[in-house]
């Protein structure tokens, strides 16, 4: 650890959503997506994983069931979704490029770093334990401890720079949807926009939301706001 006076970014805060930003994993979804619904005789819509990205996964099951009429319960599609996603995310998700160096270096240089996620516990914490990223972040937070609410509400964010310990003025969030960088915008957080697989129709627009723009951690900023 640097001494007090080389710590440039000493009281600053950076939040990071997994999915699609600190993990290059949304390929998982796109399999259980595939599976899931060739079980129901139905082709994913191109348009579904864009549609659901933001939710809750009490509230992606819900719509889910609404859109596509389906006879199951929320609990008994969230289970099966469940079961699916938890040996791949635990055998084959990786980090983002750069991002364990990156980890490494915020903390080394005095920031706090913080998780900011809609993935559910049961697979946020194996996932995280997979890749020997348990214990390292100061705040670890889910939708499930601000009452369920989506992105699209600034409570997560809040509720990750407080366990932080940090002024939310003084984060920087790592997002890879719209709606993500809007919210923390409102809330005078620094928002930088990650591309993926599954944000290449709406990149013009996150770039144009976004204070700066990712395609991995190798040219993420090192100084935060």
């Amino acid at each position: 650890m640097q001494s007090g006076a080389a710590q440039p970014n000493a009281g600053a805060g950076a939040i990071f959503d997994l999915d699609g930003t600190l993990l290059d994993s949304l390929g998982v979804w796109d399999d259980v997506d595939e599976i899931f619904f060739s079980r129901r005789g139905i082709s994913v819509p191109d348009d579904y994983q864009q549609a659901v990205s933001p939710m809750a996964f009490p509230d992606i099951a819900r719509y889910t069931i609404d859109r596509f009429h389906l006879d199951d319960t929320p609990q008994a599609v969230m289970d099966e979704w469940n079961d699916l996603a938890l040996d791949l995310y635990t055998t084959r998700v990786r980090l983002k490029p750069g991002a364990r160096d990156y980890l490494a270096h915020l903390k080394a240089t005095g920031a706090r770093i913080g998780v900011a996620s809609t993935l559910m516990p049961s697979l946020r914490d194996p996932t995280l334990d997979h890749l020997g990223l348990a214990g390292v972040f100061d705040a670890v937070c889910g939708i499930e401890e601000v009452g369920g609410l989506n992105k699209d509400h600034p409570d997560l964010y809040l509720r990750v720079a407080a366990e932080m310990g940090v002024e939310p003025r003084r984060c920087t969030v790592f997002e890879d949807i719209v709606i993500g960088v809007c919210t923390a915008h409102r809330i005078g957080m620094a928002a930088w926009a990650m591309l993926d697989d599954s944000s290449r129709s709406i990149w013009p627009q996150l770039k144009a939301e976004a204070d700066g723009t990712l395609r991995d951690f190798t040219t993420a900023p090192a100084i935060l706001a």
